[in-house]
């Protein structure tokens, strides 16, 4: 499991006092405030939330230390994360932070290795699962659905997938199926 979690990006500046646009990635977006200290992705720097209002699809924070338009601007399109500790705990049966599923084995329900979780994104249209295939090459995009992704097994270290037709799986080509 991941040691830190990205939990926000910083956007451009938001007037001229230092204020910056906040994109949060938690469940409950607000709740990005209240997990103390955020730090960019080396470690080198921390910056704790003054404060957060909504706006149109994102937040306008002041953050402690960014006092001009300037030092805002320098920090556009900064991540920032927090140690996994500082999460709440999960305690419903299959679920689990997106984290969790980065560096998990992607099988096919017949047991082929398709390859290695490496991303899960939303790019608006839903979540998708990227996988780097075992056997190299470009990597496989596919939705997150139950429909597709029916089993998370994080505890196991594995997910299993129903790729779509269009797919040819290493297995199928190697027992010469027709793609």
């Amino acid at each position: 499991m991941a040691a830190r979690i990205r939990v926000a990006r910083i956007g451009a500046a938001h007037g001229v006092r230092g204020e910056v646009r906040l994109w949060s990635f938690t469940q409950d977006p607000a709740a990005v405030a209240g997990y103390g200290p955020l730090e960019t992705g080396d470690g080198a720097r921390r910056f704790e939330i003054e404060s957060l209002r909504a706006a149109k699809d994102h937040f306008v924070a002041r953050l402690a230390g960014v006092d001009s338009r300037d030092a805002a601007e320098s920090l556009c399109n900064t991540d920032l994360y927090v140690p996994r500790e500082r999460l709440p705990p999960i305690d419903e049966p299959d679920t689990y932070y997106y984290a969790d599923l980065i560096g998990l084995n992607a099988l096919t329900a017949n047991g082929d290795e398709l390859g290695t979780v490496t991303a899960v994104h939303n790019f608006g249209a839903g979540d998708i699962v990227e996988i780097a295939p075992a056997a190299g090459g470009a990597p496989l995009m596919v939705s997150f659905t139950e429909a597709t992704v029916p089993e998370v097994d994080v505890e196991g270290g594995r997910i299993v997938v129903v790729p779509p037709e269009e797919i040819v799986v290493p297995a199928e080509r190697s027992e010469g199926r027709d793609p």
